[in-house]
Order: structure tokens, then sequence, then C-alpha cells
């Protein structure tokens, strides 16, 4: 077991937690349980609402692609970045090294 490095941006502050890499919770779960403002995760993990859109600045290695539903919820947003990713949908999962986010 290894751990991943999640660091997260948000209002000026930078926090980092290492979790291990078989903790088997998404990102936006993750974010939620350490009550990151701004990450509310209203459909509970499908892709509905987009209340989990983070920046991904960095991961190691890189992520997987957002998948057809990820990409069409992010479309409904004003605003989207290059990097835009909805949590819910970025797995905590062996291999992942580390990944450094900042909340819009």
């Amino acid at each position: 077991m290894n751990d991943i490095a999640v660091e997260i941006e948000t209002g000026g502050e930078l926090q980092r937690v290492d979790v291990p890499d078989n903790i088997a919770l998404s990102l936006m779960e993750l974010l939620k349980g350490m009550e990151i403002k701004g990450i509310e995760g209203t459909c509970g993990g499908m892709a509905l609402c987009a209340t989990c859109h983070v920046r991904i600045l960095s991961a190691e290695p890189p992520l997987p692609p957002a998948g057809d539903e990820e990409l069409n919820m992010l479309d409904t947003l004003p605003v989207v970045y290059t990097n835009s990713r909805l949590a819910c949908q970025i797995r905590l999962a062996p291999g992942q090294q580390q990944i450094r986010l900042c909340v819009p």
C-alpha cells in the first residue's frame, strides 16, 4: 500500500492530505469528508450536478481523460477551464501518486 498526496488550493491556502491508495473513494468523497468549501456533490457522484467542479493542476501519473457524461456536464457550467474535472469522476486508486487541484 502506498499513499496518494492530495494537495488542495482553496481561498489562497494549500492543504495536503496523504491518503492510502486503497481507500476506494472518489476525489469528491474525500473532499466532502474534508469539508472543502465549494464541494457539495449534490448528485452523490453520478456526474449529474457539477457541484464538485475542480481544476486539476497536476497529477502523477496523469489522470484518465474525462468521459462523455463528465464532459457533457462540464459543458453546462458558465465557466470551464481546460483542466476542469468533476471530482466525483476521479477515483483514488492504486498507482496514483499525487493530485494537486484547486476549487474554482
